[in-house]
């Protein structure tokens, strides 16, 4: 049984450590191209780090799911070409204009047009245009996404730990704010800022603002609780996001490694793991399990 381990890298020294604390597939971007990346990805540093996971026998699959304008669709066949040459394994990507692009450079590609994938035949339809798998809307629920599993052929990606995003502008939305209260609008770029919920001041969910536009993350994700669920359910994907881990991510990815090796061998310890994972976790960033666990009537 493959469970595989997908992880945000952002540079190639800590690729390289990712891989060896037991990352499969190593997951980069180029904000031209792709969204919500650190790091800097030009192409020789994609050369590099595919030269890199394949030493290992590893994988490395470049986004190109951002929302494509006709100047990117233009340029977009040389960089898929230059990918191509390069060898990287596959790509994920959303648009249709791009994924007729990438079918034509003959690269394999995951379906990920982000909160638009909410169900099975939505993937299904992608699939016979020769997806290898599909990344499914984070609003999805545990429960669905077991269901939607059932009913594929492909993997169905679960984020297991990290921020995921819960809105995307393509507006420049802080810079206006700034502009507005009149404070330098050049200080809103790559800078995080918060929002929280009226009812819950404790909440915590980070705001940036880049090219592309406006970012809004929900509270870090985990579900290492879950994971007996995950493995029953045949969703055997399992993202994990660094984007606020730091210096910790390398081994809160041995974790997750170390949790799935338990699992296969029947010594999984859901209470040890947790506690492990939360004296890991960067203590200003509160983990929670989304919208996950909810009922799937209750968030339609």
């Amino acid at each position: 049984m493959m469970i595989q381990l997908v992880t945000t890298a952002q540079s190639v020294e800590q690729a390289e450590a990712l891989i060896m604390a037991g990352s499969d597939r190593l997951y980069i971007g180029d904000s031209k191209y792709g969204l919500r990346h650190k790091g800097d990805w030009s192409l020789p540093a994609v050369r590099e780090i595919t030269a890199l996971a394949h030493r290992y026998g590893k994988e490395v699959t470049v986004a190109v799911n951002n929302l494509m304008h006709n100047d990117q669709i233009e340029t977009l066949p040389d960089y898929l070409q230059e990918l191509k040459s390069i060898g990287v394994n596959s790509v994920t990507a959303g648009d249709p204009g791009a994924i007729r692009l990438i079918r034509n450079a003959n690269i394999p590609y995951w379906y990920d047009a982000q909160t638009l994938v909410t169900s099975a035949r939505h993937i299904q339809f992608w699939g016979k245009r020769e997806a290898i798998g599909a990344i499914a809307a984070r609003e999805v629920t545990l429960t669905e996404l077991g269901l939607i599993q059932q009913q594929i052929g492909l993997p169905v990606e679960v984020q297991v730990y990290g921020p995921t995003c819960i809105h995307h502008s393509k507006r420049p939305l802080l810079t206006n704010y700034f502009k507005e209260i009149g404070r330098p609008s050049d200080k809103a770029g790559m800078i995080e800022y918060y929002v929280s919920e009226p009812s819950d001041p404790a909440s915590r969910y980070p705001v940036y603002e880049d090219e592309n536009g406006t970012h809004v993350f929900s509270e870090d994700l985990t579900l290492m609780g879950q994971l007996p669920v995950l493995l029953k359910g045949g969703l055997h994907t399992w993202k994990l996001e660094g984007w606020h881990a730091g210096a910790a991510f390398v081994e809160i990815v041995r974790l997750f490694d170390q949790a799935r090796s338990d699992l296969l061998n029947g010594r999984f310890d859901r209470l040890v793991m947790e506690r492990r994972l939360a004296e890991l976790h960067p203590e200003q960033f509160r983990l929670g399990t989304g919208l996950l666990l909810r009922n799937p009537e209750e968030i339609k």
